[in-house]
């Protein structure tokens, strides 16, 4: 049997903590039923006294203090509510506690946004780890020696486990479900929750919404200039010509701040706004294709998919379906 040991806090998302709770035992509750031994046994570790924030009277889940914690097969820390700042100041008790752990030799995993503790507790340096699209261009200035793949839905990767934005992260529970109890109860899993198991890419859930955290107030005006012109076919040269800049500064400065070349800057806020066109129309391709400053179709579908992992026509059937109505 695993021992799974799930953080919480006043300020964790419960239905990270309730989803996987659901999963793990779902999972016992089929395999007593098939005649064989529970798979897992979940504590729930914070550092009160009591469990006041999640009581749960099921005889299978025991809670206990960080300190209290002798051993586990599995540390998970859920999402949480609020500015990461602010949480990670208030929680430097877990972060310590983390960090401990995990030197200690426990395997730790990250739902959503609790790759954050994972982060700032030093885990993840040299680390390829995920989280929720939102998050990936904060977590890369705050943790620059860890590569985050903002497309994957999950990662393995010595003893160290993360997971995609939101519900996303339920992925990882299937995965661990089936890591641990063989790849037929994976397959059982993912039929009884209704989780694709081939699940790779969360690129086309994920919004682009500018890189606005710098103060570099020319690249700013790059940025404003790029955001109302993205449907004429500009170039970078005439980006750099607009804010009176050699191009190889602007390359250079632009990348500083934004954490993108200004092509690829480019290329995402084109593609965002094909997507919003999707969503609410139903354009053509090609009238689509003009309207955010492509002239090559080849080109935009292969841009468009490099970025959201789909095709355009997959977008579209995906995100502007009208919902059916039963009479």
């Amino acid at each position: 049997m695993k021992d799974i040991a799930i953080i919480i806090h006043k300020d964790v998302v419960l239905s990270t903590i309730s989803g996987a709770l659901d999963m793990l035992e779902h999972t016992n509750r089929y395999l007593e039923a098939s005649g064989k031994p529970r798979a897992f046994s979940v504590i729930l570790v914070g550092e009160s006294e009591t469990n006041s924030l999640l009581p749960v009277a099921a005889p299978y889940i025991r809670y206990c203090r960080f300190s209290d914690l002798v051993a586990a097969d599995l540390i998970m820390a859920p999402a949480f509510f609020g500015a990461p700042d602010t949480v990670l100041a208030e929680q430097r008790a877990l972060l310590d506690w983390l960090r401990d752990m995990h030197q200690r030799g426990f395997e730790v995993a990250s739902l959503c946004s609790g790759v954050y503790f994972l982060g700032e507790a030093g885990l993840l340096a040299g680390k390829c780890c995920t989280a929720h699209w939102r998050d990936i261009d904060d977590l890369r200035q705050r943790y620059p020696d860890t590569r985050f793949l903002s497309r994957m839905v999950m990662t393995d990767q010595d003893g160290l486990y993360t997971s995609g934005g939101a519900f996303s992260a339920f992925h990882l529970v299937l995965y661990l479900i089936e890591k641990y109890c063989g790849r037929d109860m994976g397959i059982w899993a993912s039929k009884m929750f209704s989780l694709d198991m081939d699940r790779e890419s969360q690129a086309y859930f994920a919004v682009f919404q500018g890189q606005f955290r710098h103060t570099d107030e020319q690249i700013l005006n790059a940025q404003e200039y790029i955001d109302k012109n993205y449907s004429l076919p500009i170039s970078v040269e005439q980006m750099a010509m607009h804010i009176n800049m050699s191009l190889r500064n602007f390359i250079r400065r632009f990348k500083t701040a934004t954490q993108n070349t200004p092509l690829e800057y480019l290329q995402r806020v084109r593609v965002e706004a094909a997507k919003k066109a999707l969503e609410v129309g139903n354009p053509t391709i090609t009238s689509l294709m003009y309207d955010t400053g492509y002239q090559d179709i080849k080109t935009f579908r292969k841009v468009f998919k490099r970025i959201t992992g789909l095709t355009p026509i997959e977008y579209r059937k995906k995100y502007s379906r009208t919902i059916p109505v039963l009479s």
